[in-house]
C-alpha cells in the first residue's frame, strides 16, 4: 500500500516541519542542551576545576569561569520555525538544482584576482 502524501515525521527531504518535529525536535532538545552546558560551566565553578577557561596567560581562569557562566545563561540557539524551514527550502534547493553552488576555489581566485586589480589601479 503506498501513501500519496508523505509522512513529515520519517521523510527526509520534507522542506515543512510539523509543530511536533519543532516544538520537540529542535525547541525542546536545544533547550536541553542549553541547560546541560550552564550545569556543566557552573559544575566547573562551583568544584574550581576552571584552568581551562584561560585563554592567555594573563587570563584570570576563575573570572573567565564566571564571564562564561553568566554568558551563557543568555544564550539562547532556538530558532524560529520559519526561519528554519527557509535554511530547509535553500539546501533543497541546492540539492535539487534549482540554485547553483559556486566552489569556494573560484570565489578565492576571484578575491585574489579582484585585489591584483585593485592594487594595479592604485
Amino acid at each position: 500500500m503506498t501513501f500519496s502524501k508523505p509522512i513529515l515525521s520519517t521523510a527526509p527531504n520534507t522542506v515543512k516541519m510539523n509543530w511536533w518535529q519543532y516544538w520537540v525536535g529542535h525547541c525542546l532538545m536545544t533547550g536541553w542542551q542549553s541547560i546541560r552546558f550552564n550545569f556543566s560551566i557552573w559544575g566547573d565553578l562551583m568544584g574550581s576545576n576552571y584552568a581551562s577557561y584561560a585563554l592567555m596567560k594573563e587570563d584570570d581562569p576563575e573570572a573567565e569561569c564566571l564571564d562564561w557562566f553568566w554568558a551563557s545563561l543568555v544564550e539562547d540557539d532556538v530558532y524560529d520555525k520559519d526561519f528554519l524551514e527557509y535554511l530547509m527550502q535553500m539546501v533543497d534547493d541546492i540539492e535539487t538544482g534549482k540554485e547553483g553552488v559556486i566552489p569556494m576555489d573560484d570565489v578565492m581566485a576571484n578575491l585574489k584576482k579582484w585585489c591584483e586589480e585593485d592594487d594595479e589601479v592604485e
